[in-house]
């Protein structure tokens, strides 16, 4: 079937659907995946010299080109008003200019190992073949060329580049989503500070330990300013009186690790928040130096907090939380007027920009992109419900009920899990994973914060560690049954689904369920915990929260992991329909997990399917694909549940 027919005949499904639902009033209308790629996505770009507007980027998704398309606006901090802006180039401030304007740092590829087979046989030159002596080979969704990022100055009177890295085989900007955010320049313009991996092939791999760095222009020479660090030191910033603050996590290896800020003080490093209960996500200065604010999980949510940068002092930093409510505070902008700017959204809106006054503590809409669209819905309802687990603990899940509810019907249900496995589950808003969307097509959700979330304590966040199908999968049990005790839960109906440690989990789950779920859908699902260890690309990663490798008999840790929290060990107790997706280019979860169980399902005999999305990495980021993927989902759903 061609791909127009089959997104023509999946909308058919899903408009049926909505048609038959008798909660809604026909002059109701709620979100479609028509309705969600119509959606504009903001990004705020950075405040005017004059911090008096916010530019900001709007883009706007085509199904029909399978592109986006984007613009830039400018909007008033003091009123609001918004225009369309042409060239904003030399509006705002460029933190690539050195502070005295003569100089620009970039980076860019710097070929220094021959890997491609072309490069080695010259007469080859048709041979596409690639040869590799380490590890290292492949990294999210690219292959390694033998190119590494390097940092470089410009003198912008004579266009002098100057690598400050050279012949090193590392990289700055860190793969795969580091940009420009991890070099910056020293207060003065004397030094260029910047974030690294310095170490290659399985070492790379196998570590976590990124340091930060402060290269001396005038003596070209490198300083390594956390060396003692052996975990995560990232995203630099200085204050406006040249004081330097970072990311640290103190684990080596441990990704999901507590987060802290870092500041340096003199030659001691000062740590802000290590008496605080809680992870850092991303901090901002104040504009006077003296406080640092900073955006954390908490509570199924993310708030903007503040903590202040006393000096001298032997008392833990006053940290306060400076909002609450139900949605997420993800990121912070920038300072003006008494106001900081961030970015908010919620499980039924996309992200807008907003003020945040620092004195009547009111967050405000800047921008409004989507007013209009979302004007026209009948909005799924939220709420927080909090379950007892088997082992006593208090857990947060959040219930997403259909537009129109009504307690005297039955509804459908799905059991949400969540990805990471150490990623928050907050209010967030996603153009895949939309509860929004799935409420709407008149599903209950229930999607727990179980063990292994942070904002909820550093113990809760480290559980889930070398203990996958222990408590976390208990705790997803504990959450459905407590809400299918509801009458309008229909528990003869209940699904569960998720990606990559979602994934995992409904794969786990398939096997232990006792016949709880009547259909599961996993999206890069982790099936096979030997062949993942031996196709994944991280290995810090794996060896963390597995504990090693599946050939260390002598490892209690890895051996039960590989034995009791292997989804393909309880292949046999598999009874339930299963929908399998996963991208070609998804070299975390590589694709021959989702193959594994695709075909150990057909072969088991149960009704399955294996959507498969061969230019698609960990997620699915194109229009059309993005279409398709919502268009099989609720098709599945339609036929099994």
């Amino acid at each position: 079937m061609k791909l127009g027919k089959l997104i023509s005949h999946s909308f058919l499904l899903i408009g049926l659907t909505l048609a038959v639902s008798p909660e809604l009033s026909a002059k109701e209308k709620v979100m479609t995946p028509e309705l969600l790629w119509e959606l504009k996505r903001v990004s705020p770009l950075g405040l005017n010299h004059a911090k008096t507007h916010v530019f900001y980027k709007v883009t706007v998704p085509s199904v029909k080109d399978n592109n986006f398309s984007s613009k830039v606006y400018q909007v008033a901090i003091k009123d609001g008003a918004t225009q369309l802006v042409e060239n904003y180039k030399g509006l705002m401030a460029d933190r690539d200019l050195s502070p005295d304007g003569t100089k620009k740092l970039l980076h860019k590829p710097v070929k220094l190992n021959k890997v491609l087979a072309k490069e080695r046989y010259a007469s080859l030159t048709n041979a596409d073949a690639y040869v590799f002596d380490d590890l290292d080979y492949r990294h999210w969704d690219e292959w390694n060329d033998g190119s590494f990022n390097h940092v470089f100055y410009q003198d912008l009177a004579t266009e002098k580049m100057v690598d400050i890295m050279p012949d090193e085989p590392y990289s700055t900007p860190q793969s795969p989503f580091g940009g420009s955010e991890d070099y910056i320049w020293g207060p003065e313009g004397k030094t260029i500070v910047y974030v690294s991996k310095k170490k290659a092939g399985t070492d790379y791999v196998s570590s976590t330990n990124t340091d930060i760095y402060q290269y001396n222009l005038a003596k070209k020479s490198t300083k390594n300013l956390t060396k003692n660090n052996l975990g995560y030191d990232k995203y630099p910033a200085f204050s406006s009186k040249g004081q330097l603050a970072w990311l640290q996590m103190k684990t080596p290896g441990y990704e999901a690790d507590k987060s802290d800020i870092i500041i340096k003080q003199g030659n001691q490093d000062i740590n802000l928040t290590a008496h605080w209960d809680g992870t850092v996500n991303s901090f901002f200065w104040s504009k006077d130096g003296e406080h640092i604010y900073f955006i954390a999980p908490v509570d199924g949510t993310q708030q903007l907090f503040e903590v202040a940068v006393a000096n001298n002092s032997s008392e833990p930093a006053n940290i306060a939380q400076l909002t609450n409510g139900q949605f997420d505070v993800n990121g912070i902008v920038g300072e003006a007027q008494g106001k900081l700017i961030v970015t908010r959204n919620s499980m039924n809106s996309a992200k807008e920009i907003y003020t945040y006054d620092k004195k009547s503590k009111a967050l405000n809409a800047l921008t409004k992109v989507n007013d209009d669209l979302y004007a026209d819905l009948n909005l799924p309802t939220v709420k927080k419900r909090m379950v007892k687990t088997k082992d006593g603990h208090d857990m947060l899940t959040w219930v997403i009920y259909p537009p129109g509810f009504n307690k005297n019907k039955k509804y459908p249900t799905l059991l949400y899990a969540q990805g990471g496995p150490q990623s928050a589950l907050s209010q967030f808003y996603s153009y895949r994973w939309n509860f929004q969307l799935m409420a709407s097509q008149g599903y209950i959700i229930v999607a727990p914060n179980r063990r292994g979330m942070p904002g909820h304590g550093v113990d809760w966040n480290h559980a889930i560690s070398k203990d996958w199908g222990g408590g976390a999968m208990q705790d997803y049990l504990d959450a459905i049954d407590d809400v299918a005790k509801e009458s309008y839960v229909d528990k003869s109906r209940l699904g569960a689904i998720g990606a990559s440690f979602g994934g995992y989990s409904v794969f786990y789950l398939a096997g232990h369920h006792d016949k709880r779920f009547k259909s599961f859908i996993a999206h890069d699902g982790v099936f096979d915990l030997r062949s993942m260890y031996g196709t994944t690309e991280e290995m810090f990663f794996i060896n963390y929260d597995i504990g090693g490798a599946y050939w260390d008999k002598d490892n209690a840790a890895a051996q039960k992991s590989y034995t009791e929290f292997n989804p393909s060990n309880f292949v046999g107790k598999w009874d339930t329909p299963m929908l399998v997706i996963h991208g070609g280019k998804d070299y975390r979860v590589p694709p021959g997990q989702g193959i594994q169980a695709f075909q150990a399902a057909k072969l088991r005999g149960l009704k399955s399917r294996f959507l498969y999305f061969p230019e698609e990495n960990h997620w699915v980021l194109t229009p059309q694909n993005g279409i398709v993927w919502q268009s099989e989902f609720f098709r599945w759903l339609k036929e099994t549940l």
